[in-house]
């Protein structure tokens, strides 16, 4: 078709005005696309990191917040990063330019940076306050997240939506900690039914019918306290009730029966590589280490590389072996086993305490005792586990592999299969019905939702913590006065205060880790102490919220699992509590003088853990003195 020139003149136009319209969307698509990334809220005097990001590679970018003007160039990404302080609170605006006219602007919050600490404080002094750690958590997640919005009421009630809405659905619905919460469950279904079959119950049977003496009693329960490893209410429940008639026969105190139930139970539980609270460790340990960039060490190898640092729960285990080997005493035990000697196991006043039972913790009736139905399910656990975690690995050595290996991958298939075998073997036998399999599984299953609801929450205020960046005001205020080498034992002291006057280890644990990660680390990175030779005081750091917690939990008389010693053994509490207390504390001093403090400074466990054996070996020596010999 032939057109005029006209035509041919008007097309041309149309076609010039149709590019340029082009070229100006896409101009405008490439300046709306630069985005100032800012976090949440922002501390007074606390540097924030700010972004700009959808520049070009190394473009000139000008930042404009309140009255300060920072210049920096974009990374080859076409990201460009300042890190602001802002002297006072209220809103500011930023502002970005970059080179090529493109612009953005964004608001921020500035809180003042002690707000940043009242939601664990809070949590803290609730939890010593109430004696219930589940309310204190839920109060210091609504007010930080209270904290994250305008304070009105309106602000402060939507804190409260958000707390739950936002936050415990994060920490719940986070694949890792799926992972952690399905394992703990599986592990205590495992643990329900191999108690109802009756297999445990063999297994402790066989080690404490070789008992004849006073002596060889007491070993007997300590190892019964090693064998049950995988869970601390297990152990407190089926060692006090299954030795007592034993410890009974061989006159040895309702007090030392439940000392040694109750020393044994959390320290070995918290050290052993496959237990009901590994999940719940690895889980908070990586909750902290998400937000240390710089850091990518597996939670899981941070763990292990932790425990030659667990002084006290190392210790407290050595110590019952001492005690109850040598058949020494001091203080109040003494006067305890000297009275047993005598003829009377209980104290004079106490008369006979029940001891705890529970259809769920003790074999059904006429089950026959089998120990295999035990050993086979825990050895499916342990091969299953490391048989995962070398799958998964990668590397020449075997910390490498175990270093690189998917943790939460082995121990969900670990807890999967041993729970499989157990239920299997038990239902195979006809010792339970599948039903009351179930029902076994079950149990076990309800003994541990207290703990994982305290995970969750924990989780949830660890992210609290992130968001209102608390440990970056911690460091502004203790990184140039708190010195790296004593940090561990800072972290000793103030685990143990808290779980003495809370009695609860994992609550203590819960609300102390999300802040003494980053912290350490912000401690060490702002004294240049980031590099491998100074990692020991992270992994003590690690060590010591543990053991406090646990050094804690044993002198506090409203502990969780001092009252079910006491229960299970059939011992008046306040006599448990006041026996078990100097031996406790001769432990914890041990092992904050002698372990902790100079493992900051350095020195290899490998050293100091014989040396606080030894100490108190020689304390038991010489102020110890034998009931035997004197009944």
């Amino acid at each position: 078709m032939l057109t005029s020139p006209r035509a041919r003149q008007l097309r041309d136009k149309n076609i010039k005005k149709l590019i340029l319209t082009i070229v100006l969307l896409l101009s405008a698509a490439v300046a709306h696309g630069v985005e100032i990334h800012a976090p949440a809220v922002a501390l007074t005097d606390v540097p924030a990191r700010i972004e700009v990001r959808g520049a070009l590679a190394h473009e000139v970018v000008e930042l404009q917040a309140g009255g300060s003007v920072q210049v920096v160039v974009a990374d080859a990404a076409g990201v460009a990063a300042v890190e602001l302080v802002f002297p006072a609170t209220g809103a500011a605006k930023l502002t970005a330019t970059t080179g090529s006219g493109a612009s953005a602007e964004a608001g921020l919050r500035i809180l003042p940076a002690w707000v940043s600490v009242t939601p664990p404080l809070l949590a803290i002094l609730i939890a010593l306050t109430l004696r219930s750690v589940i309310p204190a958590l839920m109060l210091g997640i609504w007010l930080g997240a209270a904290a994250l919005q305008p304070f009105t009421p309106l602000g402060i009630f939507n804190g409260l939506l958000t707390a739950f809405q936002v936050y415990v659905v994060r920490a719940l619905a986070d694949p890792d900690h799926a992972a952690i919460i399905l394992f703990s469950l599986m592990i205590g279904g495992m643990v329900g039914i191999i108690t109802r079959n009756g297999g445990m119950a063999r297994i402790v049977t066989m080690i404490v019918s070789r008992a004849r003496t006073a002596v060889a009693g007491q070993v007997s329960v300590w190892l019964m306290g090693l064998m049950i490893f995988f869970d601390d209410y297990s152990n407190t429940l089926v060692v006090g009730n299954t030795a007592r008639p034993l410890t009974d026969h061989l006159r040895i105190s309702r007090e030392k029966l439940a000392y040694i139930v109750d020393s044994t139970a959390a320290p070995v539980v918290c050290l052993a590589l496959i237990t009901t609270w590994i999940g719940y460790e690895v889980g908070l340990i990586d909750a902290a280490l998400s937000g240390i960039p710089d850091l990518n060490e597996p939670a899981y190898t941070v763990f292990l590389r932790s425990i030659p640092y667990s002084f006290y729960p190392l210790l407290a285990v050595v110590f019952v072996l001492a005690v109850a080997a040598t058949g020494r005493d001091m203080g109040p035990m003494y006067h305890a086993e000297l009275r047993a000697r005598r003829g009377q196991v209980s104290p004079v006043d106490a008369g006979e305490t029940p001891a705890l039972q529970g259809d769920q913790l003790e074999p059904k009736a006429d089950v026959p005792m089998r120990a295999a139905n035990a050993f086979v399910p825990l050895a499916v656990l342990i091969v299953a586990l490391l048989g995962g975690l070398y799958v998964t690995g990668e590397g020449n050595t075997l910390t490498d592999i175990i270093g690189s290996a998917d943790a939460y991958k082995a121990m969900m298939w670990a807890s999967l299969l041993s729970a499989l075998t157990a239920g299997v073997m038990t239902v195979g036998q006809r010792i339970l019905s599948t039903h009351e399999t179930v029902d076994a599984w079950f149990g076990g299953v309800r003994a541990m939702l207290f703990a994982m609801i305290i995970l969750i929450l924990a989780w949830a205020l660890s992210n609290i913590t992130e968001d209102l960046h608390t440990a970056d005001y911690l460091v502004s205020i203790l990184a140039d006065s708190l010195r790296p080498e004593l940090v561990p034992a800072a972290v000793f002291l103030l685990s143990a205060a808290t779980a003495f006057t809370t009695g609860t280890s994992w609550g203590t644990m819960g609300i102390l880790m999300p802040l003494v990660v980053p912290l350490c680390w912000a401690v060490l990175q702002f004294n240049g102490m980031t590099g491998p030779e100074h990692l020991h005081i992270l992994y003590s750091a690690v060590a010591c919220n543990l053991a406090g917690a646990v050094w804690g939990d044993h002198c506090s008389p409203i502990s969780d699992t001092t009252v079910l010693s006491s229960m299970a053994s059939g011992c008046d509490h306040i006599e448990h509590v006041r026996t078990q207390m100097p031996y406790a504390v001769l432990v914890g001093g041990v092992a904050l003088l002698l372990g902790t403090i100079p493992g900051g400074f350095g020195l290899s466990p490998l050293l100091s853990l014989p040396l606080g054996a030894g100490l108190l070996f020689a304390v038991l020596r010489y102020y110890g003195n034998r009931a035997d010999d004197e009944a």
